[in-house]
């Protein structure tokens, strides 16, 4: 998962939250995460952490780019970057412009962003957590979340910085991959979609304006809190900040995510020394029960270059890459399987036969037991060095907050990777995993 809002990765069209919930932190390891609902519905979930005199705080709206229209591909990421770019003045909310939002949030060493993925887009804050300073941020934060008044001019200068950051990957090997990569696995469906130029040139004011009073309600809302803060201040802040949201309207019903039919192979043809091959289909949706299986086979088979399957057979054995990965990239609705490298382009087909003939083999016999008990060793040990700062730990709260994952899911963490049988692994990867169902993105590859 991601903070600031980044167009190259919405017009890659990837999911960007691959692993993150495989690896808590230590200090998390047993967290006190309290949650509870505003008056107006809102979520709330919250750490107390008073180490530090700082506080973190994110809201994740049910906003993401899947309910983009076709014809409006980017309206969700627009919508939240413009937020920051000016408010109008209403009862209980300032008129900010852009410059004095800015200047205001500088002035007392804050920092506000936002980023959008295919789910949900979120707003984040980050303060002192002395009153002077705090209050201050949040009078700031909940005039942008309450009040936005989505300036023309603003909108303008931030949709030609979308075109020409578009227009510059369009000639990147890696961005035209991952794009024909997502188009073939969801095909029709909101996942599979990218901006492009002609969609963003057409969005306009009143689309985002009608975008956030459906989506930006309070009823669909998750807020985070991490850092110093106690449960009495922190309800104080979920109701400042929750309580003069749009009132929401119903989402758009969305289409199911399709599994393949066939397989389906795609050549794009660039100038690139390296080909960038990607394998994959669509897979798992957050909260499968075979999540924990998949962490651990995939960790086997491709979670690292040079301690896994693929690393092995590719990389060592035949030095046809210098990095080849796995990863399951599960989302609201079911996401991804992946695996991805790079070649030179005489190689390319020698490579991909490689990864099919070791995917082809760890589908039908799984990993051996001294593979799956060096992988459950690796993600166990590993685990505390993933998450060393509030900011991470806000990510991973606020995940578990908007996807409905239990309260104690960091607790049980290491129990359940380590309760992770052999006999699981196989069964679950070969119940998710179809060579004779993938799609093949093949890009600078020979002809």
């Amino acid at each position: 998962m991601l903070i600031r809002t980044q167009f190259l990765y919405l017009a890659c069209a990837t999911f960007l939250a691959v692993i993150m919930l495989g690896r808590p932190s230590a200090s998390l390891a047993e967290p006190l995460i309290q949650q509870w609902r505003t008056a107006s519905g809102a979520k709330v979930l919250l750490v107390e952490d008073h180490a530090i005199p700082m506080l973190d705080i994110q809201v994740n709206f049910d906003a993401g780019s899947r309910y983009d229209a076709p014809s409006r591909s980017g309206l969700a990421a627009m919508t939240a970057r413009i937020l920051r770019t000016g408010t109008r003045a209403t009862q209980g909310c300032l008129g900010l412009t852009e410059a004095q939002i800015e200047n205001r949030v500088a002035d007392i060493g804050g920092v506000i962003s936002d980023t959008v993925d295919k789910d949900s887009a979120a707003l984040h804050l980050r303060t002192l957590s002395t009153a002077p300073e705090r209050d201050a941020a949040l009078a700031t934060f909940a005039t942008l979340l309450q009040c936005p008044s989505f300036p023309k001019k603003k909108l303008d200068r931030e949709k030609q910085r979308f075109i020409t950051a578009l227009k510059e990957l369009s000639n990147r090997p890696q961005a035209q991959a991952e794009k024909a990569f997502s188009a073939a696995v969801f095909g029709v469906h909101p996942y599979g979609v990218s901006p492009d130029p002609k969609s963003i040139s057409a969005l306009t004011p009143a689309a985002l304006s009608a975008f956030y009073q459906t989506h930006y309600d309070a009823q669909h809302a998750v807020l985070s809190i991490v850092g110093d803060c106690d449960r009495l201040q922190a309800e104080r802040i979920a109701e400042q900040l929750m309580r003069a949201l749009p009132r929401g309207m119903p989402r758009a019903e969305l289409p199911p995510v399709v599994s393949l039919a066939s397989p389906r192979e795609i050549k794009v043809p660039h100038p690139a020394l390296q080909a960038h091959i990607l394998l994959g289909a669509p897979a798992i949706a957050r909260g499968d029960p075979d999540y924990f299986a998949l962490l651990v086979a995939n960790q086997v088979l491709g979670g690292g270059t040079l301690i896994s399957r693929l690393g092995h057979e590719v990389r060592e054995q035949r030095g046809l890459s210098y990095g080849v990965y796995s990863a399951f990239v599960p989302a609201a609705q079911p996401g991804y399987f992946q695996i991805s490298l790079q070649t030179q382009q005489g190689q390319a087909p020698k490579a991909l036969a490689v990864v099919r003939e070791t995917l082809a083999k760890f589908i039908a016999q799984g990993p051996t037991q001294a593979e799956l008990e060096a992988a459950k060793n690796y993600l166990v040990n590993s685990y505390p060095l993933q998450l060393d700062s509030n900011r991470k730990r806000l990510e991973i709260v606020a995940t578990i907050g908007f996807y409905g994952l239990p309260l104690d899911y960091l607790n049980t963490w290491t129990a359940r990777v380590n309760a992770v049988t052999r006999e699981e692994a196989q069964t679950a990867f070969a119940k998710h995993v179809n060579l004779s169902k993938m799609v093949t993105v093949l890009v600078g590859a020979p002809e």
